[in-house]
């Protein structure tokens, strides 16, 4: 590979001394094999495998790959490179240089190597099949992440295969997609799932009921692969036969079995009462969380970053920021002819505010899927769609208690200046309105609007599920240019619901009371049940559970899945797994509307997408191709075809 630093160095990774319910976190620049022959070594290396999660999620840039050209999104107006070339639309030009599927690469496999490390030693250093099985499911995370991104990848790093690797290696051979998962993926999470306890070793730990949804994930994925309906292409070139001689239909249906088993043993697991109490930053880290990349913001050496200010680097959360649009723009008045203005929304620390960015928006089509916005709370569970007035906490005695917004009306702190419309409204009236955002006004109401086909580049809807938050800001805007100091939710016990009722779709063979319809309403059930608005930021107790199931299709199809897990995970930076796996990348995401990045231009337009079969797999980093001592030729043949 690379070099040697691609697989021992960990930088600033936070290792553990103890065995404590959290994760004593001391830094150490890189390991050595002596290294791992002890008991503090070994718990060192574990603590760094939490570590690296932070390193791709929350990371801005991977979270734009893995969202940006999907159905969910498009760039935004502040967009750069990064976000235009992932957007497949002809305004950049995705390639090995571009792709920021780097962060994964440059990642996984150092992670990967400190793995093998602890598996190979931990037995003699007198360590737990349990502490080992933690290692074994991060390879295995670590592999499948890779797997489903590159294609084959190598299993050898220079000292074999699945091996510990202390030797430096510029060349490198790729395995193909089957041995990834027949060697690498599938043993490691069975046995992890043999040997993980139901309770984490830590707050926040790997757990038996984790390693089961990865591998029914795993399963359903290769099942898919090996199936491949629309003949996309794989590299390197392989096959699609499994080496156990197991068939796609097979692996559905224990993909199915994997996924009904952790849902009927769900250990201290489980779904939360309402998709708000998911989401809820008071509520973070709750038992429907089964992994997170975490964060706190009682310490800067814990966090790993600051807890003032951010650039924007890993291993800091600021994924949301992307897709934040500039709120704090935004004038009202002093007065009712509106022509003395002040920006009445200020950047605060609080869920669904934070820092504004504009690199990417959500599509009129993703805000779309969201069909029954009064009765399916996971609409407003998700959006920041009311913009509310914060001036008080400015500290700024010269700005007044009661200002002026839309048809001049009067607002206090804590009214809405702006909201975004659940549906369309044809008396909405964009002439004139006295704002300088280009929203429009309502006969009556006093917050400017804009309809869902107003949506665009530089003005929607923000990210109120994955938003920062403090507790600390005091009366206050609190810290809003930090990164978030929330976990960062990576796997949710909701999603082996959707797992298995994909697998039942493809063909699995069902369990009484487990069919796709009837997983499936499991959800919609609980996105019927509201306890707060964040729209009305205020409780609002409904329950609309038996309209949402009776509104269920009688036939799934996984058009219907999909449409499920936007409205379940829209956002949270799985969408591009979600359309390869299932091989509806183009036919979903081809097209997408938006109106543009004028402030006034509030007029939708048809963007297209050229997504070719090539880009199922992302390039092979042009860093890593440039480290390695190999011919031209050999590079060439090491990436993926359409990036050469």
């Amino acid at each position: 590979m690379k070099k040697i630093s691609k697989f021992l160095a960990l930088a600033a990774l936070l290792l553990s001394t103890s065995c404590s319910d959290i994760l004593d976190e001391q830094p150490r620049s890189f390991y050595t094999p002596e290294f791992f022959s002890t008991e503090e070594g070994i718990q060192g290396g574990l603590t760094s495998l939490y570590a690296h999660l932070r390193y791709i999620y929350g990371q801005g840039y991977y979270y734009n790959i893995m969202t940006t050209g999907t159905d969910e999104a498009t760039y935004g107006q502040s967009a750069d490179g990064n976000f235009k070339d992932a957007d497949l639309s002809g305004v950049g030009n995705l390639n090995a240089s571009t792709s920021r599927s780097d962060v994964l690469w440059g990642t996984a496999f150092s992670n990967i190597n400190t793995c093998s490390g602890i598996i190979e030693n931990a037995t003699n250093a007198g360590m737990s099949d349990a502490l080992i099985a933690e290692a074994r499911f991060f390879r295995a995370f670590d592999y499948f992440k890779l797997v489903q991104t590159f294609g084959g990848v190598p299993l050898d790093m220079g000292a074999g295969e699945l091996k510990f690797n202390t030797t430096p290696a510029r060349t490198s051979v790729r395995n193909t997609v089957p041995e990834v998962y027949t060697k690498a993926i599938f043993p490691d999470l069975i046995q992890a799932v043999q040997d993980l306890p139901e309770v984490g070793r830590v707050t926040g730990g790997v757990t038996k009921t984790l390693a089961r949804l990865y591998l029914a994930k795993a399963y359903l994925t290769y099942a898919w692969w090996l199936e491949n309906p629309k003949n996309i292409p794989t590299y390197p070139e392989a096959s699609r036969q499994d080496p156990d001689g197991k068939s796609a239909a097979q692996y559905f249906q224990m993909a199915y079995d994997i996924a009904v088993e952790a849902i009927e043993n769900p250990g201290p697991f489980g779904l939360q009462p309402t998709y708000y109490d998911v989401n809820v930053a008071s509520n973070d880290r709750n038992n429907e969380i089964l992994l997170y990349a975490d964060h706190t913001q009682d310490s800067e050496f814990y966090n790993a970053s600051s807890l003032s200010w951010s650039n924007g680097n890993a291993p800091e959360n600021f994924a949301h920021w992307m897709i934040n649009w500039n709120y704090q723009t935004l004038r009202i008045g002093h007065n009712a002819d509106l022509s003395s203005v002040f920006e009445p929304i200020g950047r605060e620390a609080v869920q669904g505010l934070s820092r504004p960015w504009t690199r990417m928006a959500p599509t009129h089509e993703a805000l779309a899927t969201f069909t029954d916005k009064a009765k399916d709370s996971r609409y407003d569970g998700t959006f920041m769609t009311v913009y509310r007035g914060n001036w008080d906490k400015k500290g700024d005695a010269s700005l007044p208690a009661t200002a002026y917004a839309a048809n001049g009306m009067p607002v206090a702190p804590g009214d809405a200046i702006l909201t975004f419309l659940p549906e369309e409204d044809s008396n909405v009236n964009y002439a004139n309105p006295k704002n300088n955002v280009g929203a429009g006004v309502l006969p009556g109401r006093a917050d400017f609007v804009i309809n869902p086909s107003g949506v665009s580049r530089v003005c929607f809807p923000g990210p109120w599920k994955i938003g920062g938050h403090r507790t600390d800001n005091g009366a206050g805007l609190g810290s809003p240019n930090g990164a978030s100091t929330r976990p960062y939710a990576i796997n949710k016990f909701s999603e082996l619901y959707f797992v298995a009722a994909e697998a039942a779709v493809k063909g699995a063979t069902v369990k009484s009371g487990k069919s796709a319809r009837e997983l499936l309403n499991v959800i919609r059930a609980r996105a019927g049940k509201w306890s707060f608005s964040v729209a009305e930021n205020q409780a609002y107790v409904a329950d609309f559970s038996e309209e949402l199931v009776a509104a269920t299709p009688a036939t799934i199809t996984i058009d219907y899945i999909l449409d499920e897990r936007m409205r379940e995970f829209y956002g949270e930076g799985q969408r591009w797994f979600e359309l390869v796996r299932t091989q509806t990348w183009k036919e979903r995401a081809g097209s997408y509307t938006i109106a543009g990045s004028d402030w006034k231009d509030k007029t939708p337009k048809v963007y297209n997408r050229t997504i070719e079969n090539f880009h199922y797999l992302r390039p092979i980093p042009q860093g890593q191709l440039d480290g390695m001592e190999m011919t031209p030729e050999e590079k060439d043949a090491y990436q993926n075809p359409g990036y050469n």
